[in-house]
């Protein structure tokens, strides 16, 4: 790990350096009881959780991780859920900064994604931690071998 990597980027290099990789053409087939290959939703929606929960690592208590968008008039997504629809679709749910409930549903191939620190709402007592409640489901998910 150099100075430069994030939490999450050395964590993405950790898995993926278990992942089995295969020279480009050579198909060999996929040992008994192999887990499935991921899809390229999985991986990003994976990848997404490990950069927002690194990211609220540096926030304040009086703040909570927001998304904003680019162009258009989209403004800012309080997270409040992030999921993916195998091959190539993630989702993220939130709130916008009037309140209103908003889901963004994008392509893996124009995902970008920029967290932003925003102030916690004054409705909200505590800190809300997304990124850390799905991580953690992400490893609970990993202990528990698939039937």
């Amino acid at each position: 790990m150099t100075d430069t990597d994030t939490t999450a980027e050395a964590m993405e290099a950790a898995a993926l350096a278990c992942a089995e990789l295969r020279p480009e053409g050579v198909n060999h087939p996929a040992p008994p009881n192999a887990p499935k290959p991921k899809s390229p939703a999985e991986w990003a929606y994976q990848r997404v959780i490990l950069y927002l929960k690194a990211f609220e690592e540096t926030l304040e208590d009086d703040q909570e991780a927001a998304m904003g968008f680019t162009g258009g008039a989209g403004g800012v997504l309080h997270i409040q859920g992030i999921g993916f629809h195998a091959p190539d679709l993630i989702t993220f749910t939130g709130t916008d900064a009037q309140g209103i409930r908003a889901q963004l549903i994008q392509h893996v191939s124009q995902l970008n994604v920029l967290l932003r620190a925003v102030p916690r709402p004054e409705t909200q007592p505590a800190r809300d931690r997304i990124g850390f409640a799905l991580a953690r489901a992400l490893e609970e998910a990993e202990e528990t071998p698939a039937t």
